[in-house]
C-alpha cells in the first residue's frame, strides 16, 4: 500500500514537473528567449528582488516594473520613444476621443527642456502673450522636466473654457506665470499672397492637417490666376503633421517619381509616388531648425528631385514613425519608433535635417525677414535664367 502511495505521489510530482518544463519551453519560445535573454532576465529579477527584500523603505513592485519599462525606452535614445504610464495614457485617450481645447502654440522638445517654436494667431496663447522661444518650465505647477513629452502635451490641453497656468522663462525676463483660458482652436493651414516681386506667389503651411491639402490647392489656383511665375513656400516652424496630407501636397508639385518611402525594420517599404507629368514654375523653400516631419518630407521631395530650391537654415531631423501599443492587460503604454522616411535620393532625415542650399539667418529681433529676402533673391535669379 505504501509503495503504490509512493508510486502515486511521485508520478503526480513527475506530471506536474513536466508540465511545468513544456510551460517554460513554451514561454521562452513564445517570447524568442534564447541564453543570452535568460541570463538578461536573471540580471533584472536578482535586482528587482534585492530591492524589494533590502531597500530601506517598502516598494510597490508595479512601481519597479514602471521605472524599468520605462528605463527601456529610454535607453533607446529615441526621443520619439516614450513608456506612458497609466495617467498620460488615460489623457491622451481622453483628448482623443472627445472634444478638447488647447492655446494654440506648437512645442519643441529637446532633452528636459519645452520650448515654443510659434505661437498660432488668434489664439488663447497668442492673446497671453507668448512668444516662440519661450521656454516652458511648469504646467500648472509640475516640472516639465520631470514629464514626458506626451504628458506635458495632454497637460497643457484641456477642455475649451478651462485655465492652464504656465511658468515661462524668457530671455532677457524674470520667470513668469501666465494664466490662459483653453479654447477650441480652429486654425487655416495654408495662406498665400502675390509678393511685392514680379510674377513671385508666397505660401505658408503653418501645419499638416485633414483640410491642408484642400486649403493648398485653393490657394495655389488662386496665385496661378492672379499671375504667379515662381512660388516661394515657406515651412519654418511646421512641426509636420499628417503624411496624407503632405502626399496630397506633394502630388500638386513634386514631379513624376518617387515623394517618399516608409522604412520598418524588416525592409518592408510603403511608397508613395507623384504621377504629375507636366513642368511647374520655379520654386524656393524655406525651412528652418523647427520645420520637422511631414515638412521635411515635402522639402526632401521637392530638393532631391530638382524641383526646388531650399533656403534658410538645416531642418530639425524628425524623420520616424511612431505607433502606441497597450500593454496587455494593463492601463499603461508604450510608444515606439516602428519606421524611418527616406527622400527619394535614398537619404534619412532622422538625426540629421535636411540642409538648405542657401544658408540664411533670422536674427532674433529683427526687423527684416532676412531669410524671406534670401528666398526672393534666389527666386529673382531663377526667373530670370527661365
Amino acid at each position: 500500500m505504501i509503495g503504490r502511495i509512493f508510486k502515486w505521489i511521485f508520478g503526480a510530482a513527475l506530471s506536474v514537473v513536466t508540465a511545468l518544463v513544456i510551460l517554460a519551453v513554451g514561454l521562452v519560445y513564445l517570447l524568442g528567449l534564447d541564453e543570452a535573454k535568460v541570463t538578461q532576465l536573471a540580471r533584472f529579477f536578482a535586482t528587482m528582488r534585492f530591492i524589494e527584500t533590502e531597500y530601506v523603505d517598502d516598494v510597490e513592485p508595479s512601481k519597479l516594473i514602471d521605472g524599468a519599462i520605462s528605463g527601456m525606452v529610454r535607453s533607446l535614445g529615441d526621443p520619439h520613444s516614450a513608456y506612458l504610464d497609466p495617467a498620460t495614457y488615460k489623457k491622451l485617450k481622453e483628448h482623443s476621443e472627445g472634444t478638447f481645447g488647447g492655446i494654440g502654440v506648437v512645442m519643441g522638445f529637446d532633452d528636459a527642456e519645452v520650448k515654443v517654436i510659434s505661437v498660432m494667431e488668434g489664439t488663447p496663447g497668442a492673446a497671453a502673450g507668448l512668444k516662440a522661444g519661450d521656454r516652458i518650465l511648469r504646467v500648472d505647477g509640475e516640472e516639465t522636466k520631470e514629464m514626458e513629452p506626451e504628458l506635458v502635451a495632454a497637460s497643457i490641453r484641456g477642455e475649451a473654457g478651462s485655465k492652464v497656468v504656465l511658468t515661462i522663462a524668457r530671455a532677457g525676463e524674470a520667470n513668469r506665470d501666465y494664466s490662459i483660458t483653453r479654447d477650441h482652436i480652429r486654425v487655416k493651414t495654408v495662406a498665400g499672397r502675390m509678393l511685392e516681386e514680379p510674377g513671385v506667389g508666397y505660401i505658408r503651411i503653418v501645419q499638416f492637417s485633414e483640410n491642408t491639402g484642400k486649403e493648398f490647392k485653393d490657394v495655389l489656383t488662386s496665385l496661378q490666376e492672379g499671375g504667379a511665375k515662381g512660388l516661394i513656400i515657406d515651412l519654418r516652424a511646421n512641426p509636420g503633421g499628417l503624411l496624407t496630407s503632405c502626399v496630397e501636397i506633394a502630388k500638386e508639385i513634386v514631379p513624376a517619381g518617387l515623394i517618399v518611402s516608409v522604412v520598418e525594420r524588416d525592409g518592408t517599404r510603403e511608397e508613395y509616388f507623384s504621377e504629375r507629368k507636366s513642368g511647374f514654375m520655379p520654386m524656393v523653400v524655406l525651412i528652418d531648425g523647427n520645420s520637422a516631419s511631414a515638412s521635411e518630407i515635402l522639402a526632401g521631395a521637392l530638393h532631391d528631385t530638382g524641383a526646388a530650391e531650399l533656403v534658410g537654415k538645416t531642418s530639425y531631423g524628425k524623420g520616424s514613425v511612431q505607433v502606441i501599443m497597450p500593454i496587455p492587460g494593463q492601463a499603461d503604454a508604450v510608444k515606439l519608433t516602428i519606421a524611418r522616411y527616406y527622400t527619394p535620393s535614398g537619404a534619412s532625415i532622422q538625426g540629421k535635417g535636411i540642409r538648405p542650399d542657401v544658408e540664411a539667418e533670422l536674427p532674433e529681433g529683427a526687423t527684416e525677414d532676412t531669410q524671406l529676402s534670401a528666398a526672393i533673391r534666389r527666386m529673382r535669379a531663377m526667373l530670370q535664367r527661365k
